[in-house]
């Protein structure tokens, strides 16, 4: 009989100004938008475009903005380019939301206790 050892590795955290363009690029509802849609397959910037009501420079304005940040990756084939999510970066961002989550869920759970008991001094 062995042990097999499960190591897990995380993903390294994010920096604060990969945080903010993130959360910046997220901000705008097309950019979720597009995000949503390069995660179930991949689009060109032009079939993108099609679905909008604004010009092709404004959605590929939108498509870099959230390339700056990492969501999505655009490549070149032929004469167009092609939008895909980054699953990996999203999955990053969830991570962190989900560590805010469980620090304010700790911060609730402590002030339940203070107020189920009031004799309690923390």
């Amino acid at each position: 009989m062995y042990n097999r050892m499960v190591v897990r590795t995380e993903p390294p955290a994010l920096s604060d100004a990969e945080v903010d363009r993130i959360f910046r690029a997220l901000a705008d509802a097309t950019r979720r938008d597009i995000v949503r849609r390069t995660l179930v397959g991949e689009a060109s910037v032009s079939v993108l475009a099609a679905d909008y009501d604004m010009s092709f420079a404004a959605v590929q304005k939108h498509v870099a903005v959230l390339e700056g940040a990492g969501l999505v990756t655009k490549d070149r084939r032929g004469r167009e380019r092609i939008v895909r999510a980054d699953p990996n970066r999203i999955a990053r961002a969830r991570i962190l939301l989900a560590d805010l989550e469980g620090l304010w869920r700790a911060r609730f759970d402590q002030l339940d206790q203070v107020l189920a008991d009031p004799d309690t001094t923390h």
